[in-house]
């Protein structure tokens, strides 16, 4: 039976030049804090990654810190920003997150309220799930000498929203607030450019685009105090202390690129083939809702994300696993958490629908065929996941 995948926003197939490029560099040897000629050569390896990352993100290569990818990254920034700007003034005790953060950004901030007196401000978005931005300016004027960092994804993981994150950052400009923004979906599929962006930091995440899983890099504006998260050697800035991955980084710096190379003709390939798909999937599943923005500037154009009103997802993942086809019912994070999808319930949506989608995501490896294969296997999917949909629903409950 052949496999079609489709989760590419979970993790996509490594590049064949990232591939080699790292294989070649494992068989190599060298610290590259380490002074002989190994470490040098290693060192030399790592800042050259370093510099070919820093130019597919338009960054200067002082700004890119290296890390094991993007959960590390917002820990980073946002705990970092907050303990640098809160120990300078006291009153800066206010993080404030979109509804639809990525776990890897909401955690942080909530952490930071249970453990060090901060105060998660959360901040709504509408049926699309776009931040609102009224609220936003509303929470800045109101607290902005209270503010430590804010923090809003460029691009949601589950549904593809792409946030209006230029806005964001010129209502907190205006104030002097430091904006992060979580990128990992965002590179390799939008134009991103960090020096244009009034960003004070950024995350990315190598597998998102053809790398290898475990690395990543935090993008800082290099006038950016942050409070490092480790201690024990001082690398990268001593903001991210530990002995550097040459092999990683090169082969982050070869895979990002070259999706960012190809990002105009792979937008247009990948949205052809997510129009199709949406078009289908209303067709064969009638009652399906798209969740997020219809296609076009303000949805990433790898992702397709559907309600099944009264399907049970983790049974509609099961059946389509079974016939080979490979999705998600949401963020991969949080695979294994019967639990409602926050994003949706943030847009709006009930606590059913929340728990009754499904996301398709396309890449650098999806075809014609994997679309096919889907709306092939799809209504006998969500037929059999409403079947159990109903057997699992409140009124069926009974005490044995």
């Amino acid at each position: 039976m052949s496999t079609h995948y489709l989760d590419h926003a979970a993790t996509t197939p490594m590049r064949e030049s990232a591939r080699t490029a790292y294989v070649a560099e494992l068989a190599r040897v060298g610290n590259p804090s380490a002074l002989h000629a190994s470490g040098r050569a290693a060192r030399a390896v790592v800042e050259d990654a370093r510099e070919q990352l820093a130019i597919a993100l338009g960054a200067h290569p002082t700004e890119l810190i290296w890390t094991s990818g993007g959960t590390e990254a917002n820990n980073m920034a946002l705990k970092g920003l907050f303990w640098a700007r809160h120990a300078q003034d006291p009153r800066r005790q206010r993080i404030v997150i979109s509804a639809i953060e990525h776990p890897a950004g909401m955690e942080p901030a909530q952490w930071l309220e249970r453990e060090h007196g901060a105060t998660a401000v959360v901040i709504p978005v509408d049926a699309q799930g776009l931040v609102d931005l009224d609220a936003l300016r509303a929470e800045v004027i109101a607290h902005h000498e209270h503010i430590a960092v804010i923090s809003v994804m460029w691009a949601n993981s589950e549904m593809g929203a792409v946030q209006p994150v230029h806005e964001v950052v010129e209502i907190a400009d205006a104030y002097g607030i430091p904006v992060h923004s979580d990128a990992v979906q965002a590179v390799g599929h939008l134009p991103v450019h960090f020096g244009q962006s009034g960003l004070a930091s950024m995350s990315v995440s190598a597998h998102k685009c053809g790398g290898p899983v475990g690395v990543g890099a935090l993008v800082v504006r290099r006038d950016l105090k942050l409070t490092p998260l480790t201690h024990g050697g001082g690398q990268e800035r001593k903001i991210r202390s530990g002995t550097l991955n040459a092999a990683g980084a090169l082969a982050a710096a070869v895979a990002i690129g070259e999706a960012v190379a190809a990002l105009e003709p792979e937008q247009q390939r990948l949205g052809a083939l997510q129009r199709q798909l949406i078009d289908r999937i209303r067709e064969e599943v009638l009652a399906a809702m798209l969740s997020g923005p219809a296609p076009g500037e303000q949805r990433l154009t790898n992702n397709v994300h559907f309600v099944f009103p009264g399907g049970a997802a983790e049974a509609m993942m099961f059946v389509l696993d079974s016939h080979g086809v490979e999705a998600s019912t949401g963020s991969a994070c949080t695979a294994g958490v019967s639990q409602p999808s926050h994003v949706l319930l943030a847009m709006g949506r009930s606590e059913a629908d929340a728990s009754s989608t499904m996301r398709f995501s396309l890449g650098h490896t999806s075809t014609q065929e994997d679309i096919d294969a889907l709306v092939a296997v799809l209504p006998d999917a969500v037929a059999r996941a409403r079947q159990v949909g109903q057997l699992c629903a409140p009124e069926n409950d009974f005490e044995a």
